[in-house]
Protein backbone atom coordinates (compact mmCIF):
# COMPACT_ATOMS: atom_id res chain seq x y z
CA UNK A 1 0.00 0.00 0.00
CA UNK A 2 1.49 3.68 -1.19
CA UNK A 3 -0.31 6.15 1.54
CA UNK A 4 1.46 9.49 1.65
CA UNK A 5 2.52 11.01 4.89
CA UNK A 6 0.36 12.98 7.14
CA UNK A 7 2.37 15.40 8.05
CA UNK A 8 4.32 17.83 5.99
CA UNK A 9 7.87 19.10 6.81
CA UNK A 10 10.31 21.52 4.67
CA UNK A 11 13.35 22.62 5.07
CA UNK A 12 14.54 25.97 3.93
CA UNK A 13 18.42 27.53 4.66
CA UNK A 14 19.51 30.55 4.74
CA UNK A 15 22.76 31.99 2.32
CA UNK A 16 23.54 34.56 4.34
CA UNK A 17 23.95 32.70 7.95
CA UNK A 18 24.31 29.28 6.98
CA UNK A 19 21.48 28.21 9.31
CA UNK A 20 19.24 26.17 8.27
CA UNK A 21 15.74 26.42 9.99
CA UNK A 22 12.82 23.94 9.59
CA UNK A 23 8.87 24.35 10.15
CA UNK A 24 6.73 21.57 10.01
CA UNK A 25 2.88 21.47 10.02
CA UNK A 26 1.61 18.74 12.53
CA UNK A 27 -2.35 18.75 11.23
CA UNK A 28 -4.02 16.80 8.40
CA UNK A 29 -5.22 19.11 5.74
CA UNK A 30 -8.26 18.09 3.90
CA UNK A 31 -6.53 16.54 1.37
CA UNK A 32 -4.51 14.50 2.99
CA UNK A 33 -7.33 13.49 5.59
CA UNK A 34 -8.98 12.27 2.11
CA UNK A 35 -6.54 10.31 0.53
CA UNK A 36 -6.14 8.37 3.66
CA UNK A 37 -9.75 7.53 3.79
CA UNK A 38 -10.14 6.47 0.50
CA UNK A 39 -6.72 4.08 1.33
CA UNK A 40 -8.38 3.10 4.16
CA UNK A 41 -11.37 1.80 1.93
CA UNK A 42 -9.19 0.36 -0.99
CA UNK A 43 -7.47 -1.64 1.23
CA UNK A 44 -9.86 -3.15 3.76
CA UNK A 45 -10.17 -6.41 4.17
CA UNK A 46 -13.51 -7.87 1.92
CA UNK A 47 -14.18 -10.87 5.02
CA UNK A 48 -13.69 -8.54 7.47
CA UNK A 49 -15.12 -4.69 6.10
CA UNK A 50 -14.67 -1.60 8.23
CA UNK A 51 -17.25 -0.63 10.60
CA UNK A 52 -20.48 1.06 8.95
CA UNK A 53 -20.60 3.36 12.23
CA UNK A 54 -16.73 3.94 12.30
CA UNK A 55 -17.20 5.33 8.16
CA UNK A 56 -19.84 8.06 9.38
CA UNK A 57 -17.73 9.10 11.86
CA UNK A 58 -15.22 9.23 9.74
CA UNK A 59 -17.01 10.74 6.92
CA UNK A 60 -18.77 13.25 9.81
CA UNK A 61 -14.92 14.60 10.47
CA UNK A 62 -14.57 14.85 6.52
CA UNK A 63 -17.46 16.96 6.32
CA UNK A 64 -16.80 19.41 9.48
CA UNK A 65 -13.46 19.93 8.09
CA UNK A 66 -14.70 20.98 4.78
CA UNK A 67 -17.84 23.45 6.38
CA UNK A 68 -14.37 24.78 8.63
CA UNK A 69 -12.25 25.63 5.63
CA UNK A 70 -15.55 27.11 3.83
CA UNK A 71 -16.24 29.31 6.93
CA UNK A 72 -12.27 30.47 6.71
CA UNK A 73 -12.68 31.35 3.58
CA UNK A 74 -16.19 33.28 3.82
CA UNK A 75 -14.23 35.61 6.86
CA UNK A 76 -11.25 35.87 5.04
CA UNK A 77 -13.77 37.43 2.14
CA UNK A 78 -15.87 39.56 4.42
CA UNK A 79 -12.19 40.88 6.24
CA UNK A 80 -10.99 42.14 2.47
CA UNK A 81 -14.06 43.70 1.73
CA UNK A 82 -14.23 45.68 5.57
CA UNK A 83 -10.92 46.66 4.59
CA UNK A 84 -11.29 48.25 1.26
CA UNK A 85 -14.43 49.51 2.54
CA UNK A 86 -12.60 51.31 5.47
CA UNK A 87 -9.75 52.33 3.40
CA UNK A 88 -12.15 53.75 0.52
CA UNK A 89 -14.24 56.13 3.53
CA UNK A 90 -10.37 58.01 4.06
CA UNK A 91 -9.80 58.92 0.47
CA UNK A 92 -10.47 62.71 0.47
CA UNK A 93 -10.03 62.88 4.45
CA UNK A 94 -7.75 65.12 6.16
CA UNK A 95 -5.01 63.04 8.62
CA UNK A 96 -2.51 64.23 10.35
CA UNK A 97 0.27 62.34 12.54
CA UNK A 98 3.80 62.80 14.17
CA UNK A 99 6.41 60.62 12.91
CA UNK A 100 8.96 58.74 15.21
CA UNK A 101 10.91 62.24 14.95
CA UNK A 102 8.44 63.83 16.78
CA UNK A 103 7.93 66.05 13.24
CA UNK A 104 4.03 66.76 12.94
CA UNK A 105 2.69 66.15 9.43
CA UNK A 106 -1.13 66.86 8.04
CA UNK A 107 -2.50 65.92 4.59
CA UNK A 108 -5.28 65.20 2.81
CA UNK A 109 -5.34 61.15 1.80
CA UNK A 110 -4.76 60.74 -1.99
CA UNK A 111 -4.76 56.74 -1.74
CA UNK A 112 -4.96 54.13 0.91
CA UNK A 113 -3.33 50.61 -0.21
CA UNK A 114 -4.19 47.06 1.89
CA UNK A 115 -1.10 44.68 2.06
CA UNK A 116 -0.54 41.89 4.80
CA UNK A 117 0.45 44.41 7.83
CA UNK A 118 -2.32 46.88 6.98
CA UNK A 119 -3.41 50.04 5.59
CA UNK A 120 -0.97 52.17 4.29
CA UNK A 121 -2.27 55.61 3.36
CA UNK A 122 -0.67 58.08 0.44
CA UNK A 123 -1.04 61.65 0.59
CA UNK A 124 -1.33 64.85 -1.72
CA UNK A 125 2.05 64.97 -1.69
CA UNK A 126 3.58 61.51 -1.85
CA UNK A 127 4.25 61.04 2.13
CA UNK A 128 3.36 57.74 2.91
CA UNK A 129 1.78 56.90 6.38
CA UNK A 130 0.49 53.72 8.02
CA UNK A 131 -3.34 53.66 9.05
CA UNK A 132 -3.56 52.68 12.79
CA UNK A 133 -2.55 54.19 15.71
CA UNK A 134 -1.67 57.93 16.16
CA UNK A 135 -3.32 58.59 12.77
CA UNK A 136 -5.91 62.12 13.56
CA UNK A 137 -8.50 61.90 10.57
CA UNK A 138 -11.11 64.37 10.34
CA UNK A 139 -12.86 66.06 7.58
CA UNK A 140 -11.29 68.04 4.65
Amino acid sequence: MNVTSATDSTSKSSNSTGQTTTTSSNGVDYNTFLQLLIAEMKNQDPTNPMDTSQYMSQFAQLSTVEQAMQTNSKLDALLSSQSLSQANSLIGKTVSFTDSTGASFSGKVASVAINSDGSIATLQDGTKVAVGPGLTISQS
